[in-house]
């Protein structure tokens, strides 16, 4: 298997916020979650991921509780909010146009 991508900047908050309509999860879930979902092609740097985490939650697009993980360790579990939802499917819509046309560009061939 090739070596992982870096994210491209922009796109850690919208994946992230992608995961969490799952349902809530902590933060080593939604690294799992995103590696799983990339089939291993996305590398998720910890202290990005978690600063983008207090980010959203200063921006009121998710919430935090503190829960029990599945191996009895206190984690946060972030949920996704009605705001963060709307957000998510702004920006969803504004990074497919943005693939889909950066597609049509370099399927292009010289004449």
């Amino acid at each position: 298997m090739a070596q992982p991508t870096p994210l491209l900047k922009g796109t850690l908050d919208v994946l992230v916020l992608k995961s969490l309509c799952w349902g809530a999860m902590h933060g080593f879930e939604i690294t799992v979650w995103l590696e799983d979902h990339s089939a291993g092609y996305l590398a998720v740097d910890d202290g990005a991921l978690y600063q983008a985490l207090h980010r959203m939650e200063e921006r009121l697009l998710i919430r935090a509780e503190w829960g029990i993980t599945e191996n009895n360790r206190r984690a946060r579990y972030y949920m996704l909010t009605a705001t963060g939802r709307a957000h998510l499917r702004s920006e969803s819509a504004s990074l497919v146009r943005y693939a889909r046309t950066v597609m049509a560009i370099l399927a292009e061939h010289p004449a």
